[in-house]
Parts: C-alpha cells; sequence; structure tokens
C-alpha cells in the first residue's frame, strides 16, 4: 500500500505535462498512476484541477551562517524557501568565515542539522590556496565558487592566469564550479575616475563590458582546462550575446535572476536601497534581451541570489550608493515571480521546471533525486491551483530582510501544498510540523 497518493492532478514535468496520480512511499515517487487506474494509499490527496510540479531548487542563495545571523539564518532562510515551493537550496559560501576549507565546510554541516525546513546544498569557495581543494572535495559541496571581481584579494582571481590555472586544480574532478563573471581592472579604474558615489558612477563601474569580459574568461579558461563551470547571474545584452556565441566552447551553463527580468536601473529612483545589488540592474534593452534569451531556451537556470540585509543595514545612510549592502530576499518568491512569466506567456509551466528544478539539480550532482516526478525520485513536489489568484506582499515574506520588491504583484495560481520527500511541510502558506530537511551532497 502507499503512504500517499496525490489523485486527479497534472503532473509538470521539464518534458511536459500529463495526467497521472502520484504515488508516494518511503519519501520517494513508486508510481505515476493513470487517471482512474485502482490504488490504494494510507492518505489521499485530492488534486483535481491542480498541478503538481517537482519541488524547485534554487541554485544561489546566501542563508548568511555561520557569523551573519543578524541578516538570515539557515532556520528563517529555509522557512522562506518552503513557503515558496523551494525544496532545495543551495547555499553560497560567502559567510563569516568564507566556506574555504574542509573544516569550515564540516563545520556549516553540522550547524545546519536538525535546523532546515528544506534540503541545503553547500557550496565552497575557491581560495587562492589551491591545495586545500582536495579535502573539500572529499566532502561533496554541489559545487565550487570562484570570483573574479570585488571580493577580498584572498578569494579574488582577477586575471586569464589565474582563472585558468585554478581551473586546473580540478582536472578530472566530478564537481562544477561558479564563476561569477566581472573585471576588477574595469572597478578598479571606474572607482578611481569617478568618486562622486552616485548610481550613475556604481553602474559604471560594473558595466556590460566587465560582464561580458567575464563570461568570455571563463568559457576559454573552462575550454583550456576541460573543466565543468556554471557563469553566474548575467543580465545585460552584450553579456546574452557572449554567452550566446560562446558558449558551445565548454561544458557551461549559466543562470540570471528574477529581478533580472522584470526591473531596470530606473527603478533604483523608486526602490533604492532595496534593489542594490551586484550585478546592478540594467537598462529595458538589456532587459529585452534577456527575456529573448530566457524564451528561446539560451538561459539554463534561474535562481533568485537571495541575499537578505537587515531592514536596519538598507536604511541607514551610506556615503556612496555603492556603499548599500548589496542584495535582497527572493526565496520566498521564486516560483511567483516565475509564474508571472508563466502569465505573460514568455514561458510555460515546462519551462520553469526545467529552469528551476530539472537543470539546477543535473548542474549540481543531485540529478538523480531531484528535479523530475519519477518512480525513485524524491517526493519533493508542489500543487498549484491555477483556479486560486495570489498576491506577493512585504507583510507575509519571513526573511530576516522583512521586505520584497515584488511587493503587490498578482500571480493567477495559488502554492496550496509543499512536500519534502513525501512529507507535507507546508499548506496554505504555513509551515506544517517540525524542520525536517538534509544536507545534501553532490553525487557521482
Amino acid at each position: 500500500m502507499l503512504e500517499t497518493l496525490i489523485r486527479g492532478a497534472t503532473v509538470v514535468n521539464a518534458e511536459g505535462l500529463g495526467r497521472r496520480d502520484v504515488g508516494i512511499a518511503s519519501g520517494t515517487v513508486v508510481a505515476l498512476i493513470p487517471p482512474g487506474e485502482a490504488a490504494e494509499a494510507k492518505t489521499v490527496v485530492d488534486a483535481f484541477g491542480r498541478f503538481v510540479m517537482p519541488g524547485l531548487v534554487d541554485a544561489h542563495a546566501h542563508l548568511r551562517e555561520p557569523g551573519l545571523t543578524h541578516k538570515e539564518d539557515f532556520s528563517s532562510g529555509t522557512h522562506a524557501a518552503a513557503l515558496g515551493g523551494v525544496t532545495t537550496v543551495l547555499d553560497m559560501p560567502t559567510d563569516e568565515p568564507w566556506t574555504a576549507t574542509a573544516e569550515q565546510l564540516a563545520d556549516k554541516m553540522a550547524t545546519a542539522a536538525n535546523r532546515i525546513h528544506v534540503d541545503v546544498g553547500l557550496q565552497a569557495v575557491v581560495n587562492r590556496d589551491l591545495s586545500l581543494i582536495p579535502r573539500l572535495l572529499d566532502l561533496a559541496p554541489v559545487s565550487f565558487e570562484l570570483f573574479t571581481a570585488d571580493v577580498p584579494d584572498g578569494f579574488l582571481f582577477a586575471t586569464l592566469d589565474a582563472v585558468a590555472e585554478a581551473l586546473k586544480a580540478f582536472a578530472g574532478a566530478d564537481t562544477l564550479v561558479g564563476i561569477s563573471p566581472g573585471d576588477q581592472s574595469i572597478l578598479a579604474g571606474s572607482t578611481a575616475r569617478d568618486r562622486s558615489g552616485t548610481i550613475a558612477a556604481f553602474l559604471d563601474s560594473r558595466p556590460p563590458l566587465a560582464e561580458a569580459n567575464g563570461i568570455a574568461r571563463a568559457l576559454v579558461a573552462a575550454a583550456s582546462a576541460e573543466a565543468r563551470i556554471h557563469v553566474r547571474q548575467i543580465n545585460s545584452e552584450l553579456g546574452v550575446e557572449t554567452w550566446s556565441r560562446l558558449r558551445g566552447m565548454a561544458d557551461a551553463s549559466v543562470e540570471t535572476t528574477p529581478q533580472n527580468l522584470f526591473f531596470t536601473a530606473q527603478d533604483y529612483e523608486t526602490q533604492g536601497a532595496n534593489l542594490k545589488a551586484s550585478p546592478p540592474l540594467r537598462f529595458a534593452h538589456d532587459v529585452d534581451a534577456l527575456r529573448a534569451a530566457l524564451s528561446a531556451g539560451l538561459i539554463d537556470i534561474v535562481a533568485t541570489d537571495h541575499a537578505p540585509h537587515a531592514p536596519a543595514e538598507k536604511a541607514a545612510r551610506y556615503a556612496a550608493f555603492a556603499d548599500i549592502p548589496g542584495g535582497m530576499p527572493g526565496l520566498q518568491t521564486l516560483l511567483a515571480t516565475m509564474l508571472r512569466l508563466v502569465d505573460e506567456g514568455l514561458i510555460a509551466l515546462s519551462d520553469l521546471v526545467r529552469m528551476c528544478s530539472r537543470n539546477p539539480s543535473e548542474r549540481f550532482g543531485l540529478g538523480r533525486r531531484k528535479g523530475k516526478i519519477a518512480a525513485g525520485y524524491d517526493a519533493d513536489l508542489l500543487i498549484l491551483d491555477p483556479r486560486r489568484s495570489s498576491t506577493i506582499a512585504s507583510a507575509e515574506q519571513v526573511s530576516r530582510a522583512g521586505y520584497t520588491p515584488f511587493d503587490g504583484w498578482a500571480v493567477k495560481a495559488r502554492l496550496t501544498n509543499v512536500f519534502l520527500r513525501g512529507r507535507e511541510i507546508v499548506r496554505d502558506g504555513r509551515l506544517v510540523g517540525p524542520a525536517q530537511g538534509k544536507i545534501v551532497t553532490r553525487e557521482s
């Protein structure tokens, strides 16, 4: 007998949609049953007229623990994720301290235990001391993160030579290296030329040229080293064009974020500090190019770069716009913002699953158990009712940031239930039961 049967739903996978009942036992999907076929279960969930989707996998988030827990912690961040339909969070290594050694990674795993509401995969940073990599590989982080600009010197790989030498250290390793595309020389030169501290100066210090050069450098270095890479959030027309022309050179994937698909630099005038992040928002033609690339299938993953700060930090006065702490919350709104793109007709539901569930699972070493509704996969499931609308509201956000830049936006669907490995964890916008997330590691 099945433990749970979700009956009457339309199942949404990256490959398409189909009517199936979903049978669950021992935390996994064990059967996709044709409509009307008999099946017995201890618990039957009526999902007639609704969609069942794989839980989302956010490949780029900052849960801020250890060291920065006034901004967010494992519990609050994964609470937000659960309410937003994100059942697996991949957590970046830029906390305090940065996750640069095997000891730091092991400590972070231990700290998260029994406190996370969804599954969490941890990412490690590439330190200039490349001898640290082998022991980190033994702990199977979901990725390593390599930075090319705007970070402390011990983690900065500012030249093509530095990037290429770092990627050689991963030769033969079954892992993924995330690369944030930037250009330290442009950042330094622009800052020296313009010390006005204005929004315009911030935009000039991190222009599309820096992004495009960072993308090209990452792809050329990866091709030379035969390394597997993932290019972190791109958002400019020049960056999209560079990616489009060069992406076939290496084993590479690319991401963007919801905020870059909706907002422009003009929105700084109304939302100011709440939208300040890096890379900076671009202009309307950049958003148009990014949306076209998304619709054409050139963007592999949409992630949030969830990077909350305490409200007082965002509200404080700063000498320069660049000095405002960068980042915004996003875990609780990933599904809703992607559904807005579905409402607009830019993507289909299956595209949403492809970019926010299947692709991040496969790319970050979780593809044998996450990202798909199929026999043998974790029963991380979302039930979505297209007959009920919902509205994003800052008042309902549980991240310690206390706001969302998408406040007031309406979506033509409602997330009603979230399951993690077969157990219901969210019902009608509220957590159900204690934290039961697990640390997940990269699988060969």
